[in-house]
């Protein structure tokens, strides 16, 4: 048989094998279309299981008379419009497909009117000819969709299809999914007739919980525990079962969305099990209903035909965010369990007023974080009609080059966790606590990694390096307990000799208070934690290089540890910037104070402008 190009008729059928697995499918794409729309009510009609009839009503913007036929040929999208967006999408839908895929296996109807028109058209489509007939229709601002008899021109796949009872369970679900998505959005669904269920639109606090007590049942209700969790332009919110109260039943409630959008990611999911594996037993699973907001820019969604999968750019930081959270919460907030009733907010920790901030700027009172059980999943409704973009906040034409770093490093400046997270401290810091004093005023970035400082009258340089170091042995050196040792997603295994496993064995306490958790067997060590400072370390060099210096030793002591560990780390920074530095030293005066009152060598260089200021008079 020669190549040919394949007819577009058939095609479409191809394409509409991917999209269009069930009638549950059918019901996915079309309220997702008209999420897309801005749409605040959606009405949903179902007749034998969607096999007869699938029928979405919504208020949303509408589609033009012109743009009618064109909506139904494949392809044809008004969510993106050059590769730009493409990487960056912030709407549900974006390939173009759905329409044309439906209507090649069903009888589609479409009908539709904009604020704009004085009265709404009908556009229909039909199996494989699919010539779409244009015509005058009565019906509001909004559009609406019929889908009949679905799967009649391709028996092969209806013999697939189950029972009614089954196709609208999974229709059931799906409506479910999008209704914790978007608590803003009254969705209705009906059956033969018969109303199922009505999930009305919410925007309190209050009322959002009782909305998920309706979706997920009073159950995960009682034991959910709130999260609220933020690190740069990652966003955790949301709600996770306590893993003591966690019963098989209550397991099937494993809801996640990322930037508004319905996933089922084994990363997630992953980074979710091993948060809660200590409290879980081996047959259990967590129950969650967690909104990941991130960077459009650092997720790609077009890898997956139905989209239910994505792929993040950076997986471990994103994964390492949610163990974090998740696992924060379960420590600090067990044995507070979700309340209809309004709780006081949770006291937060405001930063001192930096002098190397340059003023008060850092120090300005600012709203008191809300209790993590209240929050905003949804903009508001005008928000997300003009975006386009469901379920969060949306980012500003999504150019890649905008600054969001070092707007990331003052968030970290001005944020602080709901529950506060235990500081390690040195021996130094402990005696030292209360210490206010500051290396001064951050002027400008000399030499790509030097600081000029205003201090105590004077000019003064600082290395940012030397600096970074000292706070990095901080962070490495245990104080009243051992450092919190940090799980990798995928354990680290080196080959080692006899005389480097002795060393490890012997200096397997002082590794243990380092956070740094090794096990060895007959040829191999398996290093499975790290201290936070090494996460991001590229560990196949560092731990070799460790294990090669302990084994030159013939004591093991956990400062001298620290300090080689800390002089070995590869800085993050290339180059510093205004931000960066403030947000070291911050840190450095915090967790050194020591170093603020009798600075090291190498750290900190009074700068000598008298002799300058003499040479330039005029004699």
């Amino acid at each position: 048989m020669p190549i040919q190009v394949l007819p577009p008729q058939l095609a479409n059928q191809i394409a509409a094998g991917e999209v269009v697995e069930r009638p549950a499918s059918v019901v996915k794409e079309l309220v997702e279309n008209s999420l897309d729309a801005g749409a605040t009510r959606i009405d949903i009609d179902i007749e034998r299981g969607g096999a007869k009839l699938i029928r979405i009503r919504d208020n949303g913007c509408g589609i033009k008379k012109d743009e009618l036929a064109l909506a139904l040929a494949r392809h044809a999208t008004s969510k993106i419009a050059s590769l730009d967006d493409l990487e960056a999408i912030i709407s549900l839908g974006f390939r173009g497909e759905a329409l044309a895929s439906i209507s090649s296996v069903a009888r589609l109807t479409l009908t539709s009117r904009t604020a704009e028109q004085q009265e709404a058209w009908q556009a229909y489509a039909e199996g494989r000819d699919q010539a779409v007939t244009v015509k005058p229709a009565a019906h509001p601002v909004g559009t609406t969709l019929e889908v009949l008899d679905l799967f009649y021109n391709t028996p092969a796949r209806r013999k697939f299809m189950r029972t009614e009872k089954t196709e609208f369970g999974h229709i059931d679900e799906v409506v479910r999914r999008i209704a914790l998505a978007r608590f803003d959005v009254t969705i209705n669904l009906s059956h033969n007739g018969k109303v199922m269920r009505q999930y009305r639109a919410v925007a309190q606090d209050g009322q959002r919980e009782r909305r998920l007590g309706t979706i997920c049942g009073a159950a995960f209700l009682e034991h959910a525990l709130a999260i609220e969790w933020q690190h740069g332009d990652l966003t955790l919110r949301g709600w996770v079962a306590d893993p003591l109260h966690t019963t098989p039943a209550l397991a099937e409630i494993q809801y996640c969305y990322v930037n508004g959008r319905m996933m089922r990611d084994r990363l997630i999911n992953h980074a979710i099990r091993q948060a809660c594996e200590d409290k879980l037993g081996a047959d259990q699973q967590p129950a969650f209903v967690l909104y990941l907001e991130i960077d459009p820019h650092q997720v790609d969604v077009n890898v997956h035909p139905a989209k239910h999968e994505v792929r993040f750019h950076q997986s471990r930081l994103v994964h390492d965010f949610i163990y974090q959270g998740v696992l924060s919460v379960l420590q600090q907030q067990l044995d507070a369990p979700l309340a209809e009733k309004d709780d006081p907010p949770a006291p937060r920790a405001m930063p001192e007023n930096r002098i190397a901030a340059g003023g008060n700027q850092f120090a300005r009172p600012s709203e008191a974080r809300e209790p993590a059980t209240r929050f905003s999943i949804t903009p508001s409704r005008e928000s997300a009609a003009s975006s386009g973009r469901p379920g969060g906040a949306s980012w500003p034409h999504a150019q890649p080059g905008y600054q969001k770093q070092q707007g990331a490093l003052y968030r970290q400046l001005l944020d602080t966790p709901t529950a506060p997270k235990p500081v390690l401290q040195t021996p130094a810091t402990a005696e030292l606590a209360g210490h206010s004093q500051s290396f001064g005023r951050v002027l400008t970035i000399v030499s790509r990694d030097c600081a000029l400082l205003e201090r105590e009258g004077g000019l003064a340089l600082l290395s940012l390096t030397v600096a970074e170091r000292w706070l990095r042995q901080a962070q490495l050196t245990p104080g009243a307990e051992a450092v919190c040792a940090q799980p990798l997603l995928i354990p680290l295994r080196l080959k080692v000799t006899e005389g480097e496993k002795q060393a490890l064995a012997a200096a397997h306490p002082a590794l243990t208070q380092l956070g740094i958790d090794m096990h060895t067997d007959a040829l191999h060590v398996t290093v499975r934690a790290v201290p936070l400072p090494l996460r991001q370390q590229n560990l196949q060099i560092l731990i070799p290089e460790l294990i090669g210096y302990l084994a030159q030793q013939n004591a093991y002591d956990v400062g001298n540890i620290a300090q080689w560990m800390a002089r070995n780390l590869t800085s993050e920074q290339t180059s510093w910037n205004m931000a960066q530095a403030i947000a070291l030293l911050a840190d450095v005066e915090r967790l050194c104070p020591q170093l603020v009152r009798t600075p090291p060598g190498g750290l900190l260089q009074p700068v000598d402008l008298h002799s300058a200021m003499n040479a330039l008079k005029d004699e």
